[in-house]
């Protein structure tokens, strides 16, 4: 199997940018947060789980989980929360799995929000990229995207573990707080010696 990166971060670091400036290079890309969309859509395979567990208020005129309601939820119920990740966690992982043999690029990357917090992951990269910013950057960017208010950044920001605890276990760090460029530098300089990484890897 290819090369394998787990490219986590906070909330508001800019992990999909990042991982977009990868994918432009050719590399190939799992975003852990889109299989959750995916789960999640209607006729998903979270839907009928969830809709047991938490009642059809939770779930949208379509068929797809109802995101706002569920967070403001999860957010404010930490037994709630539990819940629904007992239900969610074990099947993006499952989906992970059944992604990662499949990826062809001379290496790959996987993000995982919680890459760090939740077992197993680790398991299955060979090294971890942090994306790290300041925390006061990470809520304003978090605000202005989301439109989600400072005390439910700083929720979500609970959940997750601290930038010291993830700098400590990586591999690798690309520093955002500088704007597009700034950022592009850093992924090409990775990029190559990801490349390298991979050609030993395959030997």
């Amino acid at each position: 199997m290819a090369l394998i990166i787990g490219l986590t971060g906070g909330i508001g670091s800019g992990k999909t940018r990042a991982a977009d400036s990868f994918r432009e290079l050719g590399i190939e890309i799992i975003d852990t947060d889109q299989i959750a969309h995916e789960l999640t859509h209607s006729a998903g395979k979270a839907i009928s789980p969830i809709r047991i567990a938490f009642g059809d208020c939770f779930i949208l005129d379509d068929g797809s989980l109802d995101r706002s309601a569920m967070r403001r939820l999860v957010f404010s119920d930490e037994t709630a929360r539990h819940r629904l990740e007992s239900i969610l966690h074990p099947l993006i992982y499952q989906e992970t799995l059944q992604r990662l043999p499949l990826i062809q690029s001379e290496y790959g990357i996987v993000v995982v929000p919680l890459l760090l917090e939740i077992d197993g992951y680790l398991k299955l990269v060979d090294r971890v990229l942090v994306i790290d910013c300041p925390e006061p950057l990470q809520i304003s960017r978090t605000m202005l995207r989301s439109k989600l208010s400072e005390q439910e950044v700083r929720d979500v920001m609970a959940v997750q573990c601290s930038r010291d605890e993830r700098l400590a276990q990586a591999d690798d760090v690309i520093v955002n707080d500088s704007g597009e460029q700034h950022l592009q530098r850093q992924v090409e300089e990775l990029h190559r010696k990801y490349l390298m990484l991979a050609r030993k890897h395959g030997l």
